[in-house]
C-alpha cells in the first residue's frame, strides 16, 4: 500500500523559482489526493482558538494538586497523555490557569513535537496546557477528524506548510490549513459511527495500558511496605570508603531517594538478590555495524524472511514496542528467545524493557539494548523482573546509575548492586497476568457492541495483549483513511479483529 501523498515536481516554472527564491526540491512539494470532498481544518473547529501559556520553570514543584502538561506528555503512537511521563510537572497552585479541559477534547502541538495530536481521555479540572498547545473544538464528527489529525496524511500536509532548515520549528496556527478529506459513501453516517467506535476503543484500551502498568508498581509499592524487617532507615552522607567503592561523585548514588529505596529492597523480609543470583545472564544485542555484520536492508514495511528488529529507542515505558523495524541481512543474527528482557540502556529513556513472551521468528535488538537471558526460562519470573525493572525506572533509581552525558548510559557492572525482592510465586503472578494474559475470544462484534464487548476484553487483557489489539485497530484505520483519500469504497466489517487473538 502506497501511501506517498505528498509528489515534488520535475520541473518548475521561473515564475515560482523567483518566488520561492529556493532551489530545494522539498520546498516546491504538493499534496496529492485523489478525493476532492475536501475542508479546512479551520471550518471544522470552532474560533476563537484558545491554547496554553508558559509559566516558568521557577513554578515547578516535586508535589501538588496541580499540574503542567507539556509537550513530552504526548507521543506519535499513542491516542492519549502518558500520565506516567515527566511531560506531567506538578506546579505551584498559584500559577495555575484553567484551561477547562474535559473528557473529549483535542490537543495539538503547535511547537517542539510539531502536529502531534492527543484527545483528553477524561476531565481534567486541575491541569493546565503549555504554551506549545493549542486545544480543538471540533464541531462535527469529532472522533472521525482526530483520526485523521492522527494520520502520516496530516503530519505530510503540515511539513509542507512549515519552514525548512530551521532547528526550531514552529507550527503557529498553520495546521488550521491542512485539509481533512471525507468518504463520498451513500452510507457515511454508518461509516462515521464505525470509526467512532475504532477510535474510541483504543482510547479506552490505552487508558487501561496506563491503569494496569499503575496497579503493577502499586503492588510492587504495597509488598515492599508491608513486609519490612525490625529495622529503621537512616540517611548518612556517603564515606569515604563508599565514594572509593563507586569510584564516582558525580552520581544519584548518595542521594536521599536511591538509598531510602534501594533499603525497602534489601530490608525485604523475604530476601533479595541481584540479577545473577536469579539466574539472568547479561548480553549485548546484535552489533548492526557493517564491519560486523555485512551490508544490510532496512525497511518500515514486513518484508518476507527479514528480521525484526526492536530497537530500544522503540520501546514504551508500559513494557510495549511502539514501532517494529525490518532487517534483511544474509547472516545468522543473535536472536531473542522466549523469556529473554530487552533493556534499553542508553539515553534519556533509558531503562525502557520489554519481555518476548513467545517464541519469535528471526525477532533481534541492537547493540544499544542488554538482554537478559534466564537459565530456569521462566516467564513469570522473566516478566517480574522486568516490572520490577520498570518500577525502578518509575521511582528514579535508573537514572541514578546513569554514567556519561546525552541521558547517560547503564553500565553493565552496577547489575550487581542492584538486588530484586523474592516476592512469593502468587504475587510474581498476580504481577504477570497484568502484563502478559492472553485470552481466547470468540465474539461476533458489530457497530453497536464493538466498544461495549472491547470493555470486557480489555478487563482481561495484558498489556501485551492490549498493546496488540490496539495495533490491529490501528491497522485498519490507516487503511480505511488510505481507501477514503483515494476515493474507495470502504465496507464495515469487522473480521480484521479476529486476528487480535491468534
Amino acid at each position: 500500500m502506497n501511501k506517498e501523498y505528498i509528489t515534488i515536481p520535475k520541473t518548475i516554472s521561473y515564475t515560482e523559482l523567483s518566488k520561492e527564491k529556493s532551489l530545494s526540491p522539498s520546498n516546491y512539494q504538493k499534496l496529492f489526493l485523489k478525493n476532492k470532498n475536501v475542508k479546512l481544518l479551520n471550518d471544522l473547529i470552532s474560533h476563537p482558538l484558545t491554547g496554553g501559556k508558559e509559566i516558568g520553570s521557577n513554578k515547578y514543584i516535586k508535589k501538588s494538586t496541580h499540574y503542567f502538561i507539556r509537550t513530552k506528555a504526548i507521543s506519535k503512537e499513542s491516542y492519549i497523555i502518558n500520565y506516567d511521563s515527566k511531560g506531567i510537572t506538578p506546579i505551584l497552585p498559584q500559577a495555575f490557569i484553567d484551561n477547562e479541559l474535559k473528557e473529549g477534547d483535542i490537543i495539538i502541538a503547535k511547537d517542539s513535537k510539531i502536529g502531534e495530536v492527543v484527545i483528553i481521555d477524561r476531565d481534567l479540572p486541575t491541569y493546565m496546557l503549555s504554551g506549545g498547545f493549542k486545544k480543538l473544538d471540533v464541531l462535527e464528527n469529532k472522533y472521525y477528524v482526530f483520526a485523521v489529525l492522527k494520520s502520516d496524511f496530516f503530519k505530510k500536509q503540515l511539513n509542507i506548510l512549515i519552514s525548512k532548515g530551521a532547528t526550531i520549528r514552529h507550527a503557529k496556527t498553520k495546521f488550521l490549513d491542512c485539509v481533512i478529506p471525507f468518504p463520498n459513501q451513500k452510507n457515511d453516517d454508518e461509516l462515521f459511527k464505525y470509526i467512532t467506535a475504532l477510535v474510541k476503543t483504543i482510547i479506552k484500551k490505552e487508558n487501561e495500558i496506563q491503569k494496569k502498568n499503575k496497579k503493577i508498581n502499586d503492588i510492587i509499592e504495597q509488598e515492599l511496605l508491608e513486609n519490612q524487617k525490625n529495622n529503621t532507615f537512616h540517611y548518612h552522607y556517603p564515606s569515604y570508603d563508599e565514594i572509593n567503592e563507586f569510584g564516582r561523585i558525580d552520581t544519584g548514588l548518595y542521594s536521599y531517594n536511591f538509598k531510602e529505596r534501594t533499603f525497602l529492597i534489601d530490608n525485604y523480609k523475604y530476601g533479595a538478590e541481584n540479577i545473577e543470583k536469579w539466574g539472568f545472564e547479561p548480553s549485548r544485542g546484535q552489533n548492526l555495524q557493517l564491519t560486523s555484520i555485512g551490508k544490510s536492508i532496512y525497511s518500515d514495511v514486513r518484508k518476507t524472511n527479514f528480521y525484526k528488529l526492536f530497537l530500544p529507542t522503540n520501546l514504551t515505558s508500559y513494557g510495549t514496542v511502539s514501532k517494529i523495524i525490518y532487517l534483511g541481512n544474509k547472516n545468522k543474527l543473535k536472536c531473542l528467545e522466549k523469556g529473554d528482557i530487552i533493556f534499553g540502556a542508553e539515553g534519556f529513556q533509558k531503562g525502557r524493557t520489554i519481555v518476548v513472551p513467545s517464541e519469535l521468528e528471526k525477532t533481534i535488538t541492537n547493540i544499544h539494548g542488554i538482554v537478559f537471558k534466564s537459565s530456569k526460562q521462566d516467564l513469570t519470573e522473566s516478566i517480574f523482573i522486568r516490572c520490577f525493572i520498570n518500577y525502578l525506572r518509575d521511582k528514579g533509581l535508573i537514572d541514578s546509575f546513569a554514567v556519561g552525558g546525552n541521558g547517560g548510559s547503564m553500565a553493565q557492572k552496577y547489575w550487581n548492586i542492584i538486588n530484586f525482592p523474592k516476592f512469593h510465586e502468587s504475587i510474581q503472578k498476580k504481577i504477570s497476568e497484568l502484563y502478559y494474559n492472553p485470552i481466547d475470544c470468540k465474539e461476533h462484534f458489530s457497530i453497536n457492541d464493538f466498544e461495549e464487548k472491547n470493555e470486557n476484553i480489555s478487563d482481561i487483557s495484558g498489556i501485551l495483549q492490549l498493546d496488540y489489539q490496539i495495533k490491529i485497530i490501528q491497522e485498519k484505520l490507516d487503511y480505511m483513511l488510505y481507501q477514503i483519500i483515494n476515493d474507495k469504497e470502504i465496507e464495515v466489517d469487522f473480521e480484521f479483529y479476529n486476528q487480535a487473538f491468534t
